[in-house]
């Protein structure tokens, strides 16, 4: 029997896959540094949790776009938190915010601009939405960022074409970060082709220095604000997401609805009832994100002076957890055992140090390139906050305290050092 499928050529979600097949060579007894999927290792805060086993009797069907509570409570966290004006009428909650991306791509025709590395779900989404991609490669010495004369290639050649473009800052891949300058510059370019700007702000709240701006600030009219509870609040597997987006861009939410309320109907009521409390001031919450902001701004410094001292390209975080590592330098000595391609190298270090990374072409990079992203979350979470509230706010934490707390982060660090020594 023949089958025709629109997603020939497509594989499944590369973080999906790699946590996957780190969780059945566990299963079969070996030991996996688990780098690959980018998952908070943080509990839900205790308030949050508590909400959720308070209305966990909720089972009415909640409007599409989201409890009206929930939905005044995210407008009135990006007031307090960005000082984006915004309503209860502008936001739409959803089963995570992946299915918004493809929702509006649903609903919008316009083409993807995307840089590279960016984030592996995007272009997949496109191409199934029947969507137009266009990859724009970043470089190392611009931070991995999209500049304007990026977008003034890509659009000046047709410039009343339709377009989307996706910003993530801080970056998963890469942790990298847009400064104020760099998001005015942008935002000039946007209005001038009249883009639609996506600005996925899911780690704005993990910014070491808890100074994330927003793009909508200098773009309100054209950029749709993306957020969620999966990495600030540690609750991936609770799949909630919401865009907020300015009044000009009504039309599009209100089209967005229509399709969600013939697909998914609505995003889990007890989960949406917990949520509120989230996004509500909560004391507990601001010391959470200080203590969690300290404790990744820590690794991160921790392990960016070990990939130095291997020799390794990469940069320094400004929020997040993930690193984008480039292995150019042992380009002859890989070669050498027959390794030229990001995939063989990340194969190579997980078959033979036990440390699961993802290749830099499952972001964007081309096959050759040596580089790989590395999510630096494989330690227990909760044991670690508590450790960071019990040494006190004035008081620094050291290398001593990863050795100590997070003792899987080194050693995977160790690990693959030990092994680009050995090649």
């Amino acid at each position: 029997m023949s089958l025709n499928l629109n997603i020939r050529g497509l594989s499944p979600s590369a973080t999906l896959a790699i946590n996957e097949r780190s969780n059945l060579l566990i299963a079969q007894g070996k030991t996996v540094y688990k780098w690959g999927l980018g998952q908070s290792p943080f509990p839900v805060p205790h308030s949050v949790v508590a909400a959720l086993r308070e209305n966990a009797h909720q089972k009415d069907y909640l409007p599409v776009c989201g409890l009206r509570a929930l939905r005044e409570a995210i407008a009135d966290f990006e007031q307090r938190t960005q000082g984006l004006n915004r309503t209860s009428e502008d936001v739409m909650v959803s089963p995570g915010s992946k299915e918004l991306f493809f929702i509006l791509q649903l609903v919008y025709y316009g083409d993807l601009i995307i840089p590279t590395p960016s984030w592996v779900s995007y272009a997949p989404q496109a191409l199934i939405a029947g969507r137009r991609v266009t990859w724009v490669p970043t470089l190392f010495e611009h931070g991995w960022m999209l500049s304007p004369e990026n977008i003034e290639q890509v659009c000046g050649a047709d410039p009343d074409r339709p377009r989307i473009v996706i910003l993530n800052y801080p970056s998963n891949p890469t942790g990298s970060s847009y400064c104020l300058e760099r998001l005015q510059m942008l935002a000039e370019v946007a209005r001038r082709y009249r883009l639609v700007i996506v600005s996925d702000e899911i780690y704005g709240m993990l910014d070491y220095e808890g100074r994330h701006i927003s793009i909508a600030h200098y773009y309100p009219e054209g950029t749709i604000v993306s957020t969620g509870l999966s990495k600030w609040c540690g609750a991936g597997g609770w799949r909630l997401g919401c865009f907020i987006f300015p009044p000009q861009l009504r039309k599009i939410m209100n089209a967005m609805a229509v399709v969600a309320s013939e697909t998914y109907t609505a995003t889990s009521a007890p989960i949406q009832y917990a949520a509120v409390t989230a996004f509500r001031p909560n004391l507990e919450i601001d010391d959470y994100l200080i203590q969690v902001r300290r404790i990744l701004h820590l690794l991160a410094r921790v392990l960016f002076r070990r990939f130095a001292e291997a020799q390794l390209k990469t940069l320094m975080p400004a929020g997040a957890f993930y690193f984008f590592v480039d292995f150019e330098r042992y380009r002859d000595r890989l070669k050498a055992r027959g390794i030229v391609s990001a995939l063989e190298l990340c194969k190579a270090l997980l078959d033979e140090t036990g440390v699961a990374l993802l290749p830099g072409h499952d972001f964007g990079r081309p096959p050759e390139e040596l580089t790989a992203r590395l999510a630096f979350v494989n330690f227990d979470g909760a044991a670690v906050l508590a450790a960071a509230r019990g040494a006190g706010q004035d008081h620094p934490l050291d290398e001593g305290f990863v050795r100590r707390f997070c003792p899987d982060v080194l050693a995977a660090a160790d690990k693959v050092g030990d092994w680009l020594h050995r090649l």
